[in-house]
């Protein structure tokens, strides 16, 4: 067919011979407009469509709708192989293979426009190539699942595509924040849901808005002034704590070597009274913070939050809560007691993509005191947070938040909590409990498989050490340490080459590499449970 080719710009390139590169030309069949910069009739192929071709272009609605109809299209098959368990987990590729390019995929940047038809090929391969953390025999992770509901939530929170900052330009999603955070600390304890909170990128930096807090409360002059105005102060937490209190203490120019690691074993901070009151009277220094984990990251154990609360009390300390992995118990009758306590807690952190199965990212960060969030970040920026607004200027709450911009994560955990309602939390908790009940009792005992503690775990973490049959008769000695240690690091890389399954493994401590089995994805069953089990063994049967 002959088109007539408009071309709006044209340039010729460095090299590029004596054909001129086109850009941003149009093609039609009709005549030709009475201004162009260059016409001619050519009998060329239909032209690529490209990102040039979509809306706000002029007739750009039928592309865009056919380019995005093909996007959900994309979309929906890998939902569907998501739960389909004949689907690999993951299909692996070094990252020298990945940079070198695959079979139509490569990541490298181009500096002329792709066709729609590649960036589709992209869109493919990204998710081909990925890992699917919503597939039921992904157990790598304390966040994992795939909710329908929350996925829905996040396509609309991209498609608004506003910022946290202000009312004015957020309404909709401010007042769910509001709600959403007053509902959490009803859960919580604190009277009539009183108090503070925001959303923010994750557990690491909810934790860190905690310690900043706790210095304000005490030494407001810091943040005006500096550390150097106020005294040396510390901060406790259990050596099995999350590795984010310490970093918060160097961001915060507390130092790490002030940040005080408690004596704990596998299940929790045991002795935190003795050993914390101990370590109080012989420091010498001003005891600022106590972090209590509520679900450790490796063994799910749960520290005596009102032992802790107790002390915190009697010294004048600001307790905070860790319950980015432990929090979502609070939504079960049955399993919420691990947490007793957590209503004398001066903050909380509560991280809901994790045991609660929204999308990530979903973390909150929860203060008893309203108040303190403003006056520890408030700068009063006058081109966002101007006090004459024509509503009430306390709706916007960016300057809570050591960020400007912020991203609008609470619409699809709110519209989860909207569609399962709280019984369904408590549902899905219990469910990944008894999963988690289920592997303990399936590899107490079994041959090959010794736990790494005693006793059912409180959370839904399941460590253990698959002893493969070379190494069963063997005694305990330094040999059989050494060889151990190597076995689920093999078994993990065989998991993931093949596909099939994975689950994550470490040392911890004096402890040489164990399996660490977490449960939050509410798509596993017990015959995924079983699946695992057998596939450690088959992939560890000759080591």
């Amino acid at each position: 067919s002959t088109w007539l080719c408009v071309v709006v710009e044209a340039q010729r390139l460095p090299g590029a011979g004596q054909e001129p590169v086109f850009i941003g030309a149009t093609r039609s069949r009709s005549a030709p407009p009475p201004v162009l910069a260059s016409a001619f009739y050519c009998c060329c192929a239909d032209p690529p469509v490209t990102h040039c071709d979509l809306l706000p272009a002029k007739n750009g609605e039928e592309p865009t709708m056919q380019f995005l109809l093909e996007v959900v299209d994309i979309l929906t098959n890998y939902v569907r192989k998501t739960f389909d368990r004949s689907t690999k987990v993951l299909d692996f590729h070094h990252p020298h293979q990945l940079l070198e390019g695959m079979e139509g995929f490569n990541l490298e940047l181009s500096e002329q426009p792709e066709s729609l038809e590649q960036i589709l090929v992209d869109c493919r391969d990204t998710l081909k190539y990925g890992v699917r953390t919503g597939h039921p025999r992904f157990f790598n992770q304390l966040s994992s699942g795939l909710d329908i509901i929350g996925l829905a939530g996040e396509w609309l929170t991209s498609t608004a595509n506003t910022n946290m900052f202000t009312y004015e330009i957020a309404p909709v999603f401010v007042l769910m924040e509001q709600l959403t955070l007053k509902k959490m600390r009803e859960i919580i304890g604190w009277p009539n849901g009183e108090g503070d909170g925001i959303f923010s990128p994750g557990g690491a930096i909810s934790n860190m808005y905690s310690v900043m807090v706790a210095r304000y409360k005490y030494f407001p002059e810091a943040k005006t002034k500096g550390m150097s105005a106020v005294p040396r102060l510390v901060l406790f937490t259990s050596e099995h704590s999350h590795y984010s209190i310490k970093k918060s203490g160097a961001a915060l120019g507390f130092g790490v070597e002030n940040v005080i690691l408690l004596k704990s074993d596998e299940r929790c901070v045991k002795c935190a009274g003795r050993g914390l009151e101990n370590t109080l009277q012989s420091l010498g220094y001003v005891p600022l913070f106590v972090n209590a984990t509520a679900g450790t990251t490796v063994y799910g154990a749960f520290d005596p939050i009102d032992e802790i609360a107790d002390l915190c009390e009697k010294y004048n300390m600001w307790l905070h809560v860790d319950g980015a992995w432990g929090g979502g118990l609070l939504m079960s009758r049955k399993h919420r007691h691990k947490l007793s306590g957590i209503e004398r807690a001066n903050s909380v952190t509560w991280n809901p993509h994790k045991m609660m199965g929204v999308p990530l990212q979903c973390s909150a960060i929860l203060v008893r005191e309203k108040g303190l969030l403003q006056g520890c970040n408030q700068m009063c920026a006058g081109y966002l947070f101007q006090p004459d607004k024509q509503y009430d200027v306390t709706y916007d709450t960016g300057d809570k938040a050591i960020q400007c911009g912020r991203h609008v994560d609470i619409f699809k955990f709110w519209l989860m909590w909207k569609a399962k309602g709280t019984i369904g939390f408590e549902q899905h908790i219990n469910k990944c409990l008894e999963l988690s009940e289920y592997l303990y009792n399936k590899i107490k005992d079994r041959e090959g498989f010794e736990m790494v503690f005693r006793g059912e775990p409180q959370h839904t973490n399941v460590c253990f050490w698959y002893v493969p049959p070379s190494l069963r008769g063997m005694p305990d000695c330094e040999e059989r340490r050494e060889r151990l240690h190597k076995v689920a690091p093999k078994i993990k890389a065989m998991m993931m080459e093949s596909g099939t399954t994975m689950v994550g493994y470490q040392p911890q401590g004096d402890k040489v590499n164990f399996f660490r089995m977490v449960i939050s994805n509410q798509a596993a069953t017990k015959s995924d449970i079983d699946f695992l089990i057998e596939e450690i063994e088959r992939l560890g049967q000759d080591l």
